[in-house]
């Protein structure tokens, strides 16, 4: 049976879903429990599955973090860890990128360390500087670790689920924008493979790329400009690591042109790794530069005015569609 459900309760369902499967599957964090998380996705699970299983941790994310590490890495817990926000990675970045990324490797392939790291980020909720970033880049460039970021309610538990059920540690990346929009999803359980994109519309004239919430806006876009005979294909990459990049390259062969669409910043970002794959193996097919529309290289805004013209938005995605065009 397929229903509207919001993102936030299509992820609580694979988190139920997993624990109920496997005994190991625990879940900890900052207000994971009684309150049943910041945005309501953990809401419901510490009643059925007890404080055992569902534990609310100090705010001390070196420690549950290294906790949920050393766990995985034992064979002790298939443990599902929420960082808050991905403005709070460096306090844990240690654990992350030299414990969890690097076991397997130095232990020959050997180690499997099945950690899910849930966390949150981008801007629109005027949460300021230090709770509004997009810092992706950071964790795709570790070796070692899978970045998911999906951006619809039926994407969110099926990659969910995947990331549970994966031996490799996992970032797990919503946007906060994100939870209260509603979408079909199966009642029943079911998994997507990571580093599968999805196309959520198909065109012909050029390819846009796009992320989480940008996912949504580059789909407005797109159906406004079908109605002037614009054909826009958007391509949600779904999981940043693994990339499946013959898909973007197939359709940038296809229509010839791409503009990458990312709430990060353009430095040493997944928006700039968009355009490099571009160039170097489909340059032949390109019939005008890549584009970019990504949030300026500044913090974010506290305003709501300025947080607006900070974020990347449907005019400037529909400018830089026109311009290669």
């Amino acid at each position: 049976m397929v229903r509207e459900i919001t993102f936030a309760e299509a992820l609580n369902e694979a988190l139920d879903y997993e624990m109920s499967k496997d005994p190991r599957v625990v879940v900890m964090g900052e207000d994971v429990g009684k309150y049943g998380g910041i945005f309501g996705v953990t809401k419901g699970l510490i009643d059925k599955y007890g404080e055992e299983r569902v534990r609310d941790t100090p705010i001390a994310e070196s420690g549950f973090i290294g906790t949920g590490v050393g766990a995985a890495a034992a064979g002790l817990l298939r443990p599902v860890v929420e960082l808050m926000f991905i403005d709070f990675l460096g306090v844990a970045y240690d654990q992350i990128y030299n414990q969890a990324a690097k076991m397997k490797y130095m232990f020959g392939g050997k180690a499997k360390i099945p950690i899910v790291i849930r966390t949150v980020s981008g801007a629109g909720a005027s949460a300021a500087a230090q709770h509004s970033q997009s810092l992706h880049a950071l964790f795709i460039h570790v070796p070692g670790l899978k970045v998911v970021m999906p951006s619809t309610p039926y994407d969110a538990k099926g990659l969910l689920i995947s990331s549970i059920e994966d031996d490799d540690p996992v970032i797990f990346i919503e946007h906060k924008m994100l939870y209260g929009i509603k979408g079909p999803v199966p009642e029943e359980a079911y998994s997507i493979p990571l580093g599968e994109a999805d196309i959520k519309k198909e065109g012909k004239d050029v390819t846009v790329v796009a992320t989480a919430l940008m996912i949504h806006r580059a789909l407005e876009v797109a159906n406004k400009l079908e109605e002037e005979g614009i054909s826009v294909e958007v391509i949600d990459p779904r999981t940043l690591v693994p990339l499946d990049a013959e898909t973007i390259l197939n359709s940038i062969k296809k229509t010839g042109r791409l503009v990458v669409v990312d709430e990060a910043y353009p430095r040493c970002g997944f928006a700039t790794d968009i355009a490099a794959l571009a160039v170097s193996k489909a340059f032949e097919s390109l019939k005008a530069p890549v584009r970019l529309v990504t949030a300026p290289a500044t913090p974010v805004p506290f305003s709501p005015a300025l947080e607006k013209e900070w974020m990347p938005s449907t005019e400037k995605i529909e400018k830089a569609i026109r311009e290669v065009l």
